[in-house]
């Protein structure tokens, strides 16, 4: 190895590190992970043991709700916790509605088919969802679009593979939703939470670390104020100096 290529090895090493830990940061990390999961489990564990579909929702949404206190009480972020009791909650109002314990499942499950018709649909049009989701994470915001051309490409491909998976997983689930019961339904989407989700972050990860880097859009935005500040001084200290040298030659 020689001394150039070691610069150019720690440059990629380092590109690697920023994107995982913006892929955490915006997909909320192995905790986002078990809140997501452990709602779905606990209603699909109660209602498969007493085929009560009341205490099973209230479960469900007690444990959401347990989830985002603990959050509040580390004082940590609550964006992903909110999400999962939001999604809770929307689940318990549609399965009380109808009394059909299956419809507990039906707004995710829908949700998840609007995600997947999202990314294609922005990635046909120019605009990948997922550069929309990663972009601020990265501080780079929309300057991928017209600035950074492989970055878009790479934002392309991960909304792609987001679009494809998602749908892969909504042509399980719906048969499911139609031909299987409850509890066949629930265990199926306990089992198909984690592994697709994984498998589009890796994906994603693949892109992005051979991509090109983000432009830090916030760093120039810094560097231009800064300058404006330097050209503001180094005027106000011309005018002081001119009025000096006026002084200086009226006296």
């Amino acid at each position: 190895m020689t001394s150039l290529d070691k610069p150019t090895e720690d440059a990629q090493q380092d590109a690697r590190a920023v994107t995982e830990a913006a892929l955490f940061e915006a997909f909320g990390g192995v905790r986002g992970m078990v809140e997501t999961v452990v709602p779905g489990l606990l209603f699909v564990t109660i209602f498969t043991i007493n085929k009560d579909l009341h205490w099973s929702a209230i479960a469900a949404l007690g444990v959401s709700l347990l989830l985002v206190v603990v959050r509040l009480a580390m004082r940590d972020t609550v964006k992903h916790a909110f999400s999962g009791v939001f999604g809770v909650a929307f689940g318990v109002v549609f399965a009380m509605m109808t009394g059909n314990a299956k419809d507990f499942y039906l707004p995710g499950m829908i949700y998840t088919l609007g995600l997947a018709v999202a990314y294609i649909v922005t990635t046909l049009a120019g605009v990948p969802l997922i550069g929309l989701i990663l972009g601020p994470v990265f501080k780079e915001n929309l300057s991928w679009r017209t600035r950074n051309p492989g970055r878009k490409k790479a934002y392309a491909k991960a909304s792609w593979a987001w679009g494809l998976i998602l749908l892969a997983k909504c042509a399980v689930l719906f048969p499911l939703y139609w031909w299987a019961n409850t509890s066949q339904l629930g265990w199926v989407l306990v089992a198909l939470k984690i592994p697709p989700f994984l498998l589009a972050v890796w994906l994603t990860w693949v892109f992005l670390a051979k991509a090109p880097a983000p432009i830090d859009v916030f760093a120039e935005m810094e560097a231009e104020e800064q300058a404006e500040k330097e050209r503001e001084a180094a005027l106000a200290k011309d005018d002081t100096e001119a009025t000096a040298g006026r002084h200086r030659r009226d006296g």
